[in-house]
């Protein structure tokens, strides 16, 4: 029985893939325990899927997914865990910001009888500007979410076998791993360790997709955006009603003013802007209803070296065997 599975996402991560296997192996095989590599190439554009072929041809310790096209690291962290057979799941990525030596660590803390193992990075080499606007999310996070999201705790974790269930059982299409880890609870324990750069490559979450992550994970577990409207909505009408009672007043005690054309204009623009911030925030709820109704599978199963439940949710006629070496 396979004791330890390592599950890595890969996009585009040719240039450093081999770096990262080789410190991989560096790290597990002097542990004495049976493991396996499951690597997840999310429709990459380069070599990747070529190599992580030749990997699972070289060595039966390495298995592989590829996907038909770029479905989302969401995705290929769900593909993994269904690969996954170990009673202990590491989830990590290939650019080496995961350090592979840490995995020793994280499987003692296991064995101690933690279901979780979240490596929780600092914030060294961050830019100023990053670096606080990341604190000040997982500040607004905490105070708005339905679940605790502990700042620099990413994807880099150890799951038990239990815990790996339990994520699996979770049906949403729209996914938010850090949120759901988090809602399964068992126990937990965090290792801090020094943030690290890429070693080779460009990071693949640029301003846009990282503003876009965060939304994900403000509407995925809570619905207080749309408390919130209605909070605001309140406290607009009351203002405006007090508003209303000065103006009658006013006007019985020192006749009728020049209407004011700038207060007029103030108040439309700002109720307008917050109608459409309203309906903006009821229409991302309503998308994701959408898409949680058409019930389509995670992602799509181009190639891989063996069938497994990773394919669970793929069309069988998309799923191709890897070829014969």
């Amino acid at each position: 029985m396979v004791r330890v599975s390592i599950v890595v996402p890969c996009f585009d991560e040719s240039e450093v893939l081999d770096a990262f296997h080789t410190a991989l192996l560096a790290a597990l095989e002097p542990l004495g325990e049976s493991f396996e590599i499951c690597y997840v190439d999310d429709g990459s554009g380069d070599p990747t899927r070529e190599r992580l072929r030749q990997l699972a041809a070289t060595d039966p310790r390495v298995r592989y997914t590829s996907f038909s096209r770029n479905f989302g690291k969401e995705s290929a962290l769900l593909a993994g865990m269904r690969m996954a057979r170990g009673g202990a799941v590491v989830l990590m990525d290939a650019d080496l910001q995961h350090p592979p030596e840490l995995v020793p660590r994280m499987l003692e803390l296991h064995r101690h009888g933690y279901d979780q193992v979240v490596a929780r990075r600092d914030r060294t080499g961050e830019g100023a500007v990053r670096s606080t606007l990341s604190r000040a999310y997982y500040r607004l996070v905490r105070h708005f979410m339905d679940v605790e999201i502990v700042d620099g705790a990413g994807d880099f974790r150890l799951l038990s076998r239990r815990a790996v269930e339990a994520v699996l059982s979770l049906p949403e299409s729209n996914r938010f791993s850090k949120g759901l880890f988090s809602w399964i609870g068992f126990d937990t324990v965090t290792l801090a360790y020094r943030n690290c750069a890429r070693a080779a490559g460009r990071s693949k979450w640029g301003g846009r997709r990282l503003l876009d992550y965060g939304i994900d994970g403000l509407l995925s577990f809570n619905s207080r955006p749309l408390r919130l409207a209605i909070h605001t909505g309140l406290w607009l009408f009351l203002s405006a009603f007090a508003y209303a009672l000065w103006i009658v007043a006013n006007t019985v005690l020192n006749g009728v003013d020049t209407p004011g054309y700038a207060t007029l204009l103030t108040a439309v623009v700002a109720l307008s802007g917050i109608q459409l911030a309203t309906v903006g925030v009821i229409g991302e709820y309503v998308g994701r209803i959408y898409h949680e109704a058409k019930r389509r599978p995670h992602y799509v199963v181009q190639e891989t070296d063996a069938r497994d439940p990773a394919h669970s949710a793929a069309p069988a006629a998309a799923v191709r065997a890897r070829p014969e070496p």
